[in-house]
């Protein structure tokens, strides 16, 4: 029992290290471990958000120290991703284990994709090369849709929206790479909060797990929140990705037998 207790919270503590680091959510490393660990898609998916929560929470307070967070956007996007949280939180109950393993590691493997990519997004959102959405109702349009989807993800599979929410902030919103992952920690925090209520309301969460796992993931949050001023992340995120897309194809071959 004390094993399983440490390996969650080393689990949360790097999940909030890396959620608060890369801006795309812990969730991307406690949803896959809680998926290894045998558990069914609603029990993964509202038991990760919660950890979640707690990594957004505190990187949102850290990074608001910092003067980082950029609020008017934050809760701008968030406003679209809401509704989707509630939609993902109840598709979650009706999804099975072999679908949700493929749906997840397709969403894993983009994820990967956009970590290795990332610093060429961020480059061309720095020398303001991308300049194709600049017409009000188009970038509104793309805002709504990718929020809506943000929150589906975020609460279907328990690993926050981090990964839309930075990609529109950055192309769509021209917000510097480092205002973008602290704002979108605000936007986490908005869109798992509603994903917890629908979750818990419908009795999805694992509670004993999720309070391990969200007691590393704050220690974690602040350790990389408080590092991100002073290291380059361009390392880490490159074995990350890499990592992110081993597990996406471990899930993939999972999945197979059960489609």
């Amino acid at each position: 029992m004390i094993g399983e207790i440490v390996i969650m919270i080393f689990i949360g503590t790097f999940a909030g290290f890396i959620g608060s680091m890369v801006g795309v959510g812990g969730g991307i490393v406690i949803s896959p471990a809680l998926t290894f660990m045998g558990l069914m898609p609603a029990q993964i998916s509202s038991t990760s958000l919660i950890p979640v929560s707690f990594t957004s929470l505190s990187s949102t307070i850290a990074y608001s120290r910092q003067h980082k967070i950029n609020y008017g956007v934050g809760v701008r996007i968030a406003s679209f991703a809401i509704p989707g949280a509630a939609i993902g939180a109840v598709l979650s109950s009706n999804l099975p284990l072999g679908q949700f393993k493929l749906y997840f590691a397709i969403i894993l493997f983009l994820t990967g994709v956009y970590l290795w990519i990332r610093n060429r997004i961020r480059k061309k959102s720095t020398n303001n090369e991308v300049r194709s959405f600049k017409n009000k109702r188009s970038r509104e349009i793309i805002l709504a849709f990718g929020g809506l989807g943000a929150g589906i993800i975020s609460s279907l599979f328990g690993i926050g929206g981090g990964i839309i929410f930075v990609p529109l902030m950055l192309l769509i919103l021209d917000l510097t790479m480092s205002t973008a992952a602290a704002t979108s920690q605000l936007s986490l925090l908005i869109t798992s909060a509603v994903g917890n209520v629908v979750h818990i309301s419908l009795g999805h969460p694992e509670y004993l797990p999720a309070i391990f796992l969200s007691l590393g993931s704050v220690i974690g949050a602040q350790i990389g929140a408080n590092l991100s001023k002073h290291v380059s992340d361009t390392i880490l995120v490159k074995l990350f990705s890499i990592s992110v897309v081993v597990v996406a194809l471990k899930l993939f071959v999972d999945s197979l037998p059960s489609l």
